[in-house]
């Protein structure tokens, strides 16, 4: 099925759901013993430390007369302080005995409709990368303009500048060590097109190991389920 335009359809928080359980289905059968595939949000990943938090600030004054508050035996806060809620949205783990091995991240347009959303999403997929978990990200988005999480996390890590605008998909596989310091880090990168199908994509699951993951496949599925076809 070819690639939809999102920035005209609706429905994508189904559709986002839906894909990530086709994908599951997908893998999950081709995982060696000892694997196991699922659904959820890593904690220790799931915002940066560096991230910013939009923040709402309200202020109690003392005996403030026009904004009576119900007492239920307490002292009312000095402040009191909205931050940036943890995002829920859930990835594809894919983890070897208790541990996170590979993680496979579907974008959504509210991962990077602004600076704020882009730096937490950035870390987050680099908090994979550091923490030497293998990586693919799908983002079917073509809007905003200019931005794509493949070009700022290869930015981010130093690597040979290879444009790879949104639409895209890219797969990561963190190597061992390389002789100077750091890690060898493989990319198999694939740019989508609306209208066009989606193909496929490895995912490392070790250095010398990897599923493949059809794209086109598990995205149709996905959209007959949603009711798009």
């Amino acid at each position: 099925m070819p690639l939809h335009d999102w920035s005209e359809l609706g429905g994508w928080e189904g559709m986002h759901d839906i894909w990530l359980v086709e994908l599951l289905r997908w893998i999950k059968p081709q995982l060696p013993l000892g694997y196991r595939a699922h659904l959820g949000t890593s904690p220790a990943l799931g915002i940066g430390s560096s991230e910013k938090p939009d923040v709402a600030v309200r202020h109690w004054a003392e005996n403030d007369a026009a904004t009576p508050v119900q007492s239920l035996g307490g002292v009312e806060p000095d402040e009191e302080v909205a931050t940036l809620t943890l995002d829920p949205e859930n990835a594809l783990l894919i983890s070897f005995h208790g541990q996170l091995a590979a993680a496979v991240e579907v974008i959504s347009p509210r991962n990077k409709d602004r600076p704020a959303s882009r730096d937490a999403y950035l870390a987050r997929y680099l908090g994979y990368l550091k923490s030497g978990v293998h990586l693919m990200i799908v983002d079917v988005h073509t809007r905003p303009a200019g931005f794509s999480f493949a070009d700022s996390l290869i930015a981010e890590l130093n690597l040979p500048r290879k444009v790879l605008p949104s639409p895209m998909a890219i797969a990561f596989r963190v190597g061992e060590p390389a002789p100077n310091g750091g890690r060898f880090l493989a990319q198999w990168r694939r740019p989508l097109a609306v209208g066009q199908p989606l193909g496929t994509l490895p995912l490392p699951l070790t250095v010398s190991s990897q599923v493949q993951v059809d794209l086109e496949a598990t995205y149709s599925r996905a959209a007959q389920d949603a009711y798009l076809s």
